[in-house]
């Protein structure tokens, strides 16, 4: 599967997992595999819920408590990503993690709902960077990795399908205002139907939309469904 402009999906497709997906977007794809609920070792044994062993983040939207004693694996592995042919390969190799993590969290989702592991909410999240331009300041969506590079800064938001926040990371120099811009642009893009008060007019923003992950989790969701109830 390339990654093109349109982010790009496929659910339950490795036949050795519990549920699987593969996610392509913003230059990146990650398969993801999930098996679970599955027998746990006694150490890491919880007696009152399942122990998620990926992220932190996913425990705040898996039903945990359901599954007493038990282990919800997710494993997650990066097949492609952009390139960056104006950087020195030395400066790519030491940058940050961070721009993955959208892609790697939507991957995560997906394959706990090919698996159907019961969740409180599905994720959504987003990547923005904040450019320098003289002496104003523009938002960029889903930035590629020379727009990283030269940012002023770079943020991770992530919003379930309640329209809460559940995840904010940034790294960079930035003011409360930038902040704030920021968390506005990215729940409108995560939270389409949602309701923010904007406040002071929002900087510029000198790149695309980005895609309505949202929908696009609920469509893709949909047409499995669909194709499940079909061969039945």
């Amino acid at each position: 599967m390339a990654a093109g402009t349109a982010p790009e999906a496929s659910l339950s497709h490795l036949p050795n997992a519990d549920g699987s997906a593969t996610f392509a977007y913003a230059g990146y794809t990650v398969v993801g595999a999930v098996n679970g609920p599955i027998e746990v070792q006694r150490r890491d044994e919880l007696p009152e819920e399942a122990v998620v062993d990926v992220i932190s983040t996913l425990r705040q939207i898996i039903l945990v408590n359901n599954f007493p004693r038990t282990l919800i694996q997710v494993i997650l592995q990066v097949t492609t990503a952009p390139e960056n042919e104006y950087v020195n390969t030395k400066v790519v190799q030491a940058s940050s993690n961070l721009p993955i993590l959208p892609a790697l969290l939507q991957t995560a989702v997906l394959s706990l709902l090919s698996a159907a592991v019961p969740l409180t909410a599905t994720l959504t999240s987003t990547s923005l960077a904040i450019l320098a331009d003289g002496g104003s300041r523009n938002i960029v969506v889903d930035p590629s990795p020379r727009e990283i590079e030269t940012s002023q800064s770079f943020h991770v938001f992530s919003f379930t399908s309640h329209d809460e926040l559940v995840l904010a990371q940034s790294e960079g120099i930035f003011t409360m205002k930038e902040w704030d811009d920021g968390y506005t642009l990215a729940h409108r893009q995560c939270c389409p139907t949602g309701n923010v008060d904007d406040g002071d007019t929002l900087m510029d923003d000198d790149g695309p939309a980005g895609a309505d992950l949202k929908h696009f989790t609920r469509s893709v969701l949909e047409e499995k469904i669909a194709s499940d109830l079909y061969w039945k």
